[in-house]
């Protein structure tokens, strides 16, 4: 007897906390719906596809929606100088970002209803931060534009080509960032020892075949671009919208590479913060998460969807992902992350010059 009243209490809890949990969402939607709008930095429409979030959110919510691209520092730089005047509502930034954004104050929390399908190593405890997507670092390869060399398929490959490699701007953007910690995994080093990857990156510099604009579609477009080291959601898509897709081979470096993610955060000043919180909830459910791998992104809660076929295809196989380490450490990455631009700049770039 004891166990059908025990069964049943919990029963009775369960649905009250799911139908208060969906009075919640109500109150939410209503509050965001009166504020009209969402303002994003760094969420631009071909970026792990996000159009389809934003088109969602203003058809089903009426939201006006405006991004500015820019960096992951940047973000959080613009939420810390502009506190009361605020222009932007949300942010999506590196993994590395979201602990550096809570240290300096700039944001506030928001725990989505499907927070507990969330791993722990991808979010914060309190709600200020939580991984929508994993990025892994991958080639992007225009195969027309290699000079003769053959196609890179690990970082030990990148030493005797003929062709340029382009990064990014290391100093700003987590991707690149994240690609000389996923050379440094590659090759014996960690978060706390990315020696092995600025050498790497060092010696491409001496042979003049660095490049450190960011490998964009445009760039690409443009034939700017022969190897280039993206997220692998990114270099999908790129590929993707190409006028000749067959040009270009996507992969994860075989030897090695660094597993990570982007997340929201959202402003503490924010004009819109209802919408803000609202946007965060849509991104984590099934239709958000889908939307991100229709983008190319591997979903955070991968194992709790099914996704179409048509949506899984977009996808790397699953076998190109047997060497790819997450970070274990995240406070020694923020630590060498911050230190990162100062080394690049004394070690890499000065070999540009």
């Amino acid at each position: 007897m004891k166990h059908l009243l025990l069964a049943s209490l919990l029963g009775s809890a369960i649905a009250l906390s799911t139908s208060a949990m969906a009075a919640d969402i109500k109150d939410l939607e209503a509050a965001a719906k009166t504020e009209g709008a969402v303002n994003s930095v760094g969420m631009p429409d071909d970026w792990a596809n996000w159009k389809g979030t934003w088109t969602d959110l203003t058809a089903k919510y009426g939201l006006v929606h405006m991004d500015t691209d820019m960096s992951s520092a940047q973000e959080v730089a613009k939420f810390d100088a502009e506190k009361d005047n605020a222009s932007a509502d949300i942010g999506d930034v590196g993994a590395a970002f979201g602990p550096i954004a809570v240290t300096k104050g700039v944001t506030q929390p928001y725990k989505p209803t499907t927070w507990d399908q969330v791993p722990d190593w991808a979010k914060d405890k309190d709600g200020h931060w939580a991984l929508a997507y994993t990025g892994t670092i991958a080639f992007i390869v225009n195969k027309k534009l290699l000079h003769g060399s053959e196609v890179p398929t690990k970082w030990a490959d990148l030493k005797d080509g003929k062709y340029k490699v382009t990064i990014g701007d290391v100093s700003t953007a987590a991707q690149a960032a994240n690609g000389v910690l996923a050379a440094a995994i590659a090759m014996k080093g960690d978060e706390t020892n990315i020696a092995p990857g600025l050498a790497l990156f060092t010696e491409l510099a001496k042979q003049k075949r660095l490049g450190i604009n960011n490998p964009t579609i445009q760039t690409m477009e443009k034939g700017e671009v022969e190897v280039g080291v993206v997220w692998d959601f990114n270099g999908l898509s790129y590929k993707a919208k190409m006028a000749n897709p067959d040009d270009y081979v996507v992969l994860i470096p075989s030897d090695g590479s660094v597993i990570s993610g982007y997340t929201t955060i959202i402003n503490k000043y924010a004009k819109h913060p209802n919408a803000a919180k609202l946007a965060r909830e849509y991104i984590f459910s099934d239709a958000g998460q889908i939307n991100l791998a229709n983008g190319n992104a591997r979903p955070i809660r991968a194992e709790h969807l099914k996704l179409p076929p048509e949506v899984q295809a977009k996808l790397l196989p699953n076998e190109q992902y047997k060497n790819v380490t997450p970070i274990k450490d995240p406070a020694a990455w923020e630590k060498t992350s911050k230190a990162l631009p100062q080394q690049w700049n004394e070690q890499v770039i000065v070999e540009m010059q």
